[in-house]
């Protein structure tokens, strides 16, 4: 049970991080099309900018916005079979806890 709650509460950060590039792809990705096609693009790399067609840029943020959808798709989908995992767990202490009386003992020695 513990295993998959940091399972998920991992998950969450993961997913908070991919939603924070998704939304940096986006708006990078709404300037670049307000701006003419003859306009000077650069790229950073490091502390360097590196000229760079607008074309590139915008398929460069494309493809970052998609992955990262993508992404969130995915551990989303992941996050939802951990918390089913869970609930099946947490009904498999409270079915144990019902039928033998003695595991309520050794359950309140742990916790306290």
């Amino acid at each position: 049970m513990f295993d998959t709650t940091g399972k998920i509460k991992q998950l969450q950060t993961q997913m908070r991080s991919k939603e924070g590039e998704k939304k940096r792809a986006y708006l990078t990705l709404e300037e670049l099309r307000q701006l003419p096609e003859n306009t000077n693009t650069y790229k950073t790399v490091g502390k360097v900018f590196i000229l760079e067609p607008k074309s590139v840029l915008l398929n460069e943020q494309e493809q970052k916005f998609n992955e990262s959808e993508s992404a969130i798709a995915s551990m989303q989908t992941s996050k939802e079979y951990l918390e089913k995992q869970l609930g099946e767990v947490e009904n498999n202490i409270r079915e144990l806890l019902q039928q033998d009386p003695g595991a309520r003992q050794i359950l309140s020695m742990t916790v306290q």
